[in-house]
């Protein structure tokens, strides 16, 4: 029988940060060919075994063992670009073991004219092997895979002769992932690919991954995209990481089947207690039965007693509404977005009251540039923006670089010093955050909960528009579901960026394909 090779072993890993347990006797094994979802709600630990896997954290208990010369990849969104470099020339660095063999090579032919017969042999054989090597790499075609790769993920939206220094945070995780995927290598491990990339790039990669002989290790909350490409779930929950052959989908089954048979067989053993215990109150002090009594007492007592799992806060989000603004709540006259060009043709858009408008279109158009143009927040090349009267605008920002000291409650209490502690909790609660995770510094929380903390400071203030730019990267199921269903109930407008049609579909009364109005060319 053919034995499949494990890739990885990881044994009795446990970690937490402070007193917050995160992994508790944790083992896995990866084997080759496997296409893993890594799943579990926000803060169960998922980027933690990542990092703790490709050794950027050291656990406090267990052993981690890759099978020997193997390459990993790992899509890692704070890897250092350096300025200086093109995106065309950090894509062939993903092919640079192979730029040193041809140097080396190239050493060993220099050599030739001067060594003996039998150096000369050895000479050849080595560089034989090298050249074998080379082709069989495809190193004489990297060009046209950087191309493909380059194209698939949009990187030519924006030109592969463009530095990288200048590229805003979507169009650089494109550039890594790129990247990896051009290593390809036997284990990709990626966390939230396609939280960066438009729906055309997004079915790119579903395909690639699809197709992807190697195997993987993917972390995402786009429901649909791992039900397409992942044969195997790990699910994340209560410090333990469990195994679910096939799907999402077939994940959802088994689990609820899981839970029901474990409350059936908690139901089952509560009322054996409850016998058995009436039976020792009554027995024990009457000397015939007291023997009896006591051999029910140590039954009870060697019992292995079940215990349901502590139910996750579920996040509950409901947008305070502040009074009626006017009309029209923003006109912009041949407005021109962006910072030292311009990223647009000249624009006379509007908005009224009460229409909720999806944004969408490829990274690195000016989709986040032209909110923040409508805001006030960046001048604009040329145009004007007037801004209707009574706006109370509450904005969520897709990226918050600050380094942020504070504690949650510290956080929202800064915002609302007027709140006592006791709200402060309430309202950081309410958004499904844990009491461990309340007190936790906002730096050391998941992607996830500190969405759901910057969540928590919107809906406790009174709002009449919301400009939202991806909100939905990093939430889990649950927490998409929940913000899909309060933004649908608010009464207000919204502006709202996104790269999942299924989230803004049922929300937004109008949509606005912003490549209509781009200088770039596609």
């Amino acid at each position: 029988m053919l034995q499949i090779m494990s890739l990885l072993t990881v044994q009795n890993l446990s970690h937490g940060f402070g007193d917050r347990a995160i992994l508790e006797n944790v083992s896995f094994r990866l084997l080759q060919g496997e296409h893993i979802g890594l799943i579990g709600a926000n803060g169960e630990g998922k980027s933690t075994f990542m990092n703790i896997i490709t050794g950027k954290l050291q656990p406090d208990a267990g052993n981690i063992s890759w099978a020997k010369h193997v390459r990993v990849g790992y899509l890692d969104q704070h890897a250092v670009l350096n300025q200086g470099m093109s995106i065309r020339d950090v894509l062939r660095t993903a092919f640079q073991y192979l730029y040193d063999m041809e140097e080396e090579m190239n050493l060993l032919f220099a050599k030739m004219g001067e060594a003996s017969p039998e150096e000369l042999e050895k000479l050849l054989e080595e560089t034989g092997r090298m050249q074998d090597s080379l082709t069989n790499n495809d190193f004489y075609t990297i060009d046209a895979k950087v191309d493909e790769v380059a194209n698939g993920l949009g990187l030519n939206d924006f030109g592969l002769e463009r530095d990288v220094h200048d590229l805003s945070g979507g169009q650089r995780t494109k550039v890594l992932l790129a990247k990896l995927l051009l290593e390809k290598p036997e284990i990709l491990l990626l966390d939230e690919p396609t939280n960066y990339l438009d729906v055309e790039h997004i079915e790119w990669l579903k395909t690639y991954l699809q197709n992807y002989d190697n195997a993987f290790i993917l972390i995402s909350h786009d429901i649909p995209f791992l039900n397409s490409v992942v044969n195997l779930i790990y699910h994340m929950e209560n410090l333990e990481l469990t195994r679910y052959p096939g799907d999402y989908d077939e994940f959802l089954r088994l689990h609820e089947l899981k839970k029901q048979q474990q409350v059936a067989a908690f139901k089952k053993q509560q009322k054996e207690i409850a016998h058995l215990k009436d039976f020792v109150a009554r027995n024990k002090a009457n000397a015939a039965t007291a023997r009896m009594a006591q051999s029910r007492q140590k039954k009870l007592d060697k019992m292995d007693v079940i215990e349901l799992d502590a139910e996750k806060p579920k996040p509950e989000f409901r947008f305070k509404e502040a009074r009626t603004p006017s009309k029209y709540l923003f006109e912009t006259k041949d407005l021109v977005i962006g910072y030292n060009e311009p990223l647009s043709r000249p624009l006379n858009l509007s908005m009224e009251r009460g229409q909720k408008i999806a944004l969408y279109g490829a990274n690195g158009i000016g989709k986040t540039t032209l909110l923040r143009s409508i805001l006030g927040e960046i001048p604009p090349v040329s145009g004007t923006v007037e801004r209707g009267d009574n706006l109370h605008i509450g904005y969520f920002e897709q990226e918050i670089k600050t380094v942020n000291t504070n504690t949650c409650i510290e956080e929202v209490w800064e915002e609302f010093p007027h709140f006592t502690q006791y709200e402060v909790r309430a309202a950081l609660a309410k958004c499904g955050l844990t009491t461990k995770h309340i007190e936790s510094k906002v730096q050391v929380l998941s992607g996830g909960e500190k969405a759901k903390v910057r969540l928590c400071k919107l809906i406790n203030q009174e709002t009449n528009l919301l400009v939202l730019d991806e909100p939905t990267n990093h939430l889990d199921h649950d927490a998409k579901v929940e913000l899909k269903r309060a933004l649908k109930e608010f009464k207000g407008s919204v502006l709202l960026i996104s790269h999942e049609p299924e989230f803004y579909e049922d929300i937004v009364t109008d949509k606005w394909n912003c490549e209509d109005w781009t200088t770039k060319i596609f």
